[in-house]
Parts: C-alpha cells; sequence; structure tokens
C-alpha cells in the first residue's frame, strides 16, 4: 500500500443540479456562494467578492469594494460544462510559484440530475511549510485542513443550487 499523494488535495461530492447548471452556479455565480474563511484567505489585509471571468482566456479574482483585486489564477483549460483548470496563487506566494486547480462535473450513474464535482488541488508541496498560506503545517496536515475548506466550499455550492 503506498501513502497518499499529499501534494494533491482531493475532494468530491454530488450536487442537486445537472452538470451544465452546476458548472454555471461553480463559474458564474461563485460570488453568491463562495465562503469566506479566516485561515485560507488569499490576502491577509483584506476579504472580497469571488469573480470568475469565464472563458479560455479567464481568471479568478478576489474583488474588494474599492475596485482593487488580488488574480488568484488564470484559466489553464477551458472545457464546459465537463470542467476547467486555472492556475491558483495566495498572498506570499513568490514569482513564478503557483497550484493548480482542476474542477471536474459528471453526472452521475444514478440519477441525471445530479452532478458529481470533483476538486483536485495540486502543488502544495511546492509551497514550504513557513509559508503564511501553509500556517506552519507539515504537508499532510495542512492537505487535511484544505480538503476540509474545499469540502466546506462544495457544501455551499450544493446548498446554492438547491
Amino acid at each position: 500500500m503506498t501513502a497518499p499523494d499529499a501534494s494533491r488535495v482531493m475532494v468530491a461530492t454530488r450536487v442537486a443540479a445537472t452538470p451544465e447548471r452546476a458548472f454555471a452556479a461553480f463559474t458564474e455565480q461563485i460570488g453568491r456562494w463562495w465562503v469566506r474563511d479566516g485561515l485560507f484567505r488569499f490576502t491577509r489585509a483584506r476579504t472580497g467578492t469571488m469573480v470568475f471571468e469565464t472563458g479560455p482566456s479567464g481568471r479568478l479574482v478576489e474583488r474588494y469594494e474599492d475596485g482593487a483585486e488580488f488574480v488568484v489564477g488564470h484559466v489553464r483549460r477551458w472545457d464546459p460544462p465537463h470542467g476547467f483548470v486555472i492556475g491558483w496563487r495566495q498572498e506570499g506566494f513568490t514569482e513564478g510559484q503557483d497550484t493548480e486547480l482542476h474542477v471536474s462535473f459528471a453526472e452521475t450513474r444514478t440519477d441525471p440530475a445530479q452532478t458529481r464535482v470533483t476538486v483536485e488541488h495540486y502543488g502544495w508541496d511546492r509551497i514550504p511549510p513557513e509559508n503564511q498560506v501553509r500556517h506552519g503545517f507539515p504537508l499532510q496536515v495542512f492537505s487535511l485542513r484544505f480538503a476540509e475548506w474545499w469540502q466546506a466550499q462544495l457544501a455551499a455550492l450544493d446548498g446554492a443550487l438547491r
């Protein structure tokens, strides 16, 4: 038996929507359901609204009341309604340092009105534990905490779809 890959955080859930509707809610309506969290913030000093500029040249940003924004990442693959891949940065990442978020949407075999949403977040092994994003956690502990955070995000998405 091999050890789990702690450099990748993976969570999945079923939501009450078709893949098309779930994809649209995740991307076009992210500001309505995204849960802000004190531990895993994009920047230390500010909390804004998530905005997903959709499409193959899109980006994910946190936008603040004064119009400023923090660019989380740029779209690397865009395949509606099946999924997307974006880069992912947080404050404190050095130049050229990022992680990669893969989100997929698949119709369930048992109920076509439900979709399995899978989040795979890669690259945390490239972020040193002393980086403020990792909060000093060893990689396995950080990965578990970050997976819990993603589970809360997906639960909020499901709630918005109901």
